[in-house]
């Protein structure tokens, strides 16, 4: 089991920077917008709206729930392709819990790996132990519980889950502020070892990762948001809540000025606290331009519940 020990995690038998290196790489992404894409134009356009990084798809979240059948790890030759025409970094999914996806895209050379309910679960029980990768992992959560579940397994970014490919932010916002309440209460008993203890029982994690999270009084790595975003406003918005960065993909791609949406999410999220910046942003975009939405209280049946339940 790791050891935390001053806010670093310490494996045996591994070099300790190895999760220094693995949580900065996501750092060092703070302030900016992650971009799904899934082919090079896309991709080109996100590099240049100024984006820190893409995620590599086959086909966008929106498609995803529109199309059903099996949504796999997207193409290496896709991902070689994009390679030779960006300079940023480029993310890849692999399934929850498929450990051979997972090697292969570390194996391929991608930056980071998404270990996402994006794509249909391949282990509904357990996650990838990530500490056995010398790449960094992200994934998603939807309250503090499951963050530090994720963490403990060795992921290095989270993201709040949303709904992705929905253009409706309501669950992104819900999810983060779920996050904020119970680290309020965490943070609020980091002098008091019996509701720590509590805490942790409750989260089914170790006693060190809650206390470290207490006393840091946030989430102990990057953690951006993602989902249903897909307006400068829904950016700046997500920013003001304390979120460390911007996940964005069908919000973009699906509209009808992708290169337009993409600047002006860019701006927004890089200036979220300053209202002048976002107003201009928004000016920018035309709502009749933007992608069509799902609104899930009214969409029956959909087997996406099923993907972003929490293990």
């Amino acid at each position: 089991m790791p050891d935390y020990n001053a806010g670093k995690l310490v494996l045996k038998d591994r070099i300790q920077s190895t999760w220094s290196v693995k949580k900065g790489f996501p750092h060092m992404q703070e302030n900016g917008v992650i971009m799904d894409v899934t082919n090079v134009e896309q991709a080109q356009i996100a590099e240049g709206a100024g984006a820190v990084a893409v995620m590599l798809l086959d086909k966008l979240p929106y498609d995803i729930r529109k199309s059903g059948g099996i949504a796999r790890t997207a193409s290496l030759k896709l991902y070689e392709e994009i390679r030779a025409h960006i300079s940023i970094p480029i993310m890849m999914k692999c399934r929850i819990g498929h450990i051979g996806e997972a090697r292969i895209l570390e194996a391929a050379g991608v930056d980071t790996i998404d270990e996402s309910e994006v794509l249909n679960v391949a282990d509904s029980e357990h996650h990838i132990w990530k500490h056995d990768f010398k790449i960094p992992f992200v994934n998603g959560c939807t309250d503090l519980g499951s963050s530090l579940r994720r963490i403990e397994e060795g992921a290095s970014m989270l993201r709040s889950k949303g709904e992705p490919g929905t253009g409706d932010v309501k669950h992104a916002i819900i999810h983060f502020n779920k996050i904020k309440e119970q680290l309020r209460l965490v943070t609020a008993s980091k002098n008091n070892p019996q509701e720590l203890i509590k805490y942790a029982r409750e989260f089914k994690v170790s006693y060190d990762i809650v206390k470290l999270t207490a006393d840091l009084g946030r989430i102990p790595v990057t953690i951006f948001a993602a989902g249903g975003i897909a307006t400068p406003a829904d950016a700046g918005f997500m920013m003001s809540l304390g979120c460390d960065g911007i996940f964005v993909g069908s919000g973009i791609f699906k509209s009808e000025d992708p290169q337009t949406r993409a600047e002006a999410i860019v701006l927004a999220t890089s200036f979220w606290d300053n209202p002048e910046i976002i107003k201009e942003a928004q000016k920018m975009v035309l709502e009749k331009r933007a992608m069509d939405g799902i609104d899930l209280e009214i969409t029956t049946g959909e087997r996406w519940e099923v993907r972003g339940s929490d293990i």
